[in-house]
């Protein structure tokens, strides 16, 4: 089978059959029909950079749950479009070694997958998407590689499927590139995982950097929590782009903080017991994608000189803990973009997180964030870094190729699309299917998006809003789909959706401060 004959191959699926449910939402649906037409209407952007999920793990059979006792209900609503997930087919007769199978809420501890830059490509098996249990499954001590053929649904990630019946959401985004955590990391913020020093670096894991490009999950080098091997990039990122605008900005993850500083040096000993029973660092270094880049890094963690300076530039150069977000969210103060990194525990990584736990971080952002004035004009873009190499069936276009005799796999040994390479070696992309859900007053209601976007898509988000132009060598940004479809600007809808953080259903609340006529620019 050629390769062009499998992209895309899976055919969008049937509707699924939508039960009613009464709005979660106000009932109030003012609307402001004067405000600019365009992107521009937004003037807040949140990113929620969570970890480790792909689509079909978390969204495979959406909008259908299987509801058994015990677990929150979910009916979707008549009318909800259906998703390019699972068909019959898929569910029973599977092209790999097992059928996937549902997990429910009392089976959320999960071992983590195998989801390295060349296992990920040969589990995709030159676009057949069916070698998921042998090279991405772990079969490490008290696991089985079936698993990686699991998945959820609405009775466990209920709150993101409550999210998407009121907002919107994509069925077609993907990673930029193949590969674990840190490249998404940087493929948010750069688009341009090319410019690692040292260029050539590999450890007990696998490889870190090859030919200049970052695969695997350095740390960073310019971090005094960094303990192990690190590396630095080269080139411009986003933060650079905001500094020259003189917009305000930052970076907000959980245990960033020190707990002590140890000879001039910052400590992030903050920790928390983990879904596996094990203490976990809040901070995890290789998730910080501005601690890579010298001009962008905040090395010793120095907090912010005060509260009103949060977003601006001082000793902390935009990276904080997530302690200054909610800090600066108390004082009314609302950065012009905010990434969002939870803390260990809760960003949804497999064994040591947890759905549940990261669904209680999400909706405690999301009710504060819908409480703020500034609500009226943020986008919130809810999106993961990697897969985790967990199973999806839908392969994505590639649109840079890469030909490394040692780290690709995809279309044949040392290939990946092809032995034409792009610009820069190993930064084969698009890698595997992810979910991504924009809530805001501009997002469209109960909507998925099927056209073809990445990671770089948000980062091409905040450059359009802004004005800030494109990162430039060759970064996925300048090929980046757009993520305009999942809005509609004219018409700004001022509902809330304030959700339980235990159970992501609908609390009935509704916010203190009602600004849904207010149409003052901030």
């Amino acid at each position: 089978m050629k390769l062009r004959q499998i992209l895309f191959a899976a055919a969008m699926t049937t509707a699924l059959t939508a039960l009613p449910i009464a709005s979660a939402v106000r009932a109030d649906d003012d609307r402001d029909r004067d405000g600019p037409g365009d992107r521009h209407a937004i003037k807040h952007v949140v990113v929620i950079f969570q970890e480790n999920v792909s689509f079909d793990h978390y969204f495979g059979t959406y909008p259908k749950a299987l509801n058994p006792a015990g677990e929150p209900a979910f009916h979707a609503k008549s009318g909800t479009p259906s998703v390019n997930g699972f068909t019959d087919g898929l569910l029973n007769a599977n092209p790999n070694a097992t059928n996937p199978f549902r997990l429910g809420r009392t089976q959320v501890v999960t071992c983590d997958q195998d989801h390295n830059y060349k296992d990920e490509q040969k589990a995709f098996n030159g676009g057949l998407m069916d070698k998921f249990v042998e090279f991405a499954g772990n079969g490490g001590a008290g696991c089985d590689r079936n698993q990686v053929m699991a998945y959820f649904d609405g009775n466990v990630v209920t709150a993101l499927w409550n999210y998407a019946q009121n907002f919107s959401m994509s069925d077609n985004s993907f990673g930029t590139t193949f590969g674990p955590s840190a490249p998404g990391a940087i493929n948010l913020v750069s688009g341009q995982t090319h410019g690692a020093v040292p260029p050539n670096l590999s450890t007990a894991f696998g490889p870190d950097s090859a030919n200049g490009s970052l695969i695997g999950d350095a740390q960073p080098t310019f971090d005094d929590c960094t303990n192990r091997d690190n590396v630095a990039m080269t080139g411009k990122n986003v933060g650079d782009l905001l500094n020259a605008k003189g917009l305000t900005w930052g970076f907000f993850q959980g245990g960033f903080k020190p707990t002590a500083v140890t000879n001039g040096k910052a400590v992030c000993g903050a920790s928390h017991i983990g879904s596996n029973g094990v203490p976990k660092g809040d901070y995890i270094q290789h998730h910080q994608p501005f601690q890579y880049y010298q001009t962008t890094a905040n090395p010793h963690h120095l907090p912010p000189s005060s509260v009103a300076m949060i977003g601006k530039t001082d000793q902390a150069n935009h990276q904080y803990d997530m302690s200054d977000f909610f800090a600066a969210v108390d004082a009314g103060i609302l950065p012009a973009v905010s990434y969002l990194k939870a803390p260990g525990y809760q960003d949804g990584h497999a064994a040591y997180s947890d759905p549940l736990a990261e669904q209680t971080f999400i909706v405690t952002v999301m009710n504060r964030l819908q409480q703020m004035p500034q609500w009226k004009d943020t986008a919130v873009i809810i999106s993961w870094d990697d897969s985790d190499g967990w199973y999806d069936h839908q392969m994505g276009p590639i649109v840079k190729q890469s030909a490394d005799a040692a780290n690709d796999a995809l279309t044949g040994a040392g290939l990946c699309g092809g032995a034409t390479k792009s610009v820069y070696q190993d930064r084969c992309g698009y890698g595997p299917r992810l979910p991504l859900l924009v809530i805001s007053p501009f997002a469209k209601q109960n909507y998925v998006d099927h056209n073809v976007t990445d990671q770089s898509s948000i980062l091409r988000f905040v450059e359009d809003v802004f004005d800030l132009g494109r990162i430039g060598d060759d970064s996925y940004d300048a090929i980046a789909g757009t993520l305009d479809n999942m809005f509609d600007f004219r018409n700004r809808n001022m509902r809330r959706l304030f959700l339980d953080a235990s159970t992501g259903q609908p609390t009935g609340q509704t916010a203190s401060n009602d600004h849904d006529n207010d149409h003052d620019r901030d």
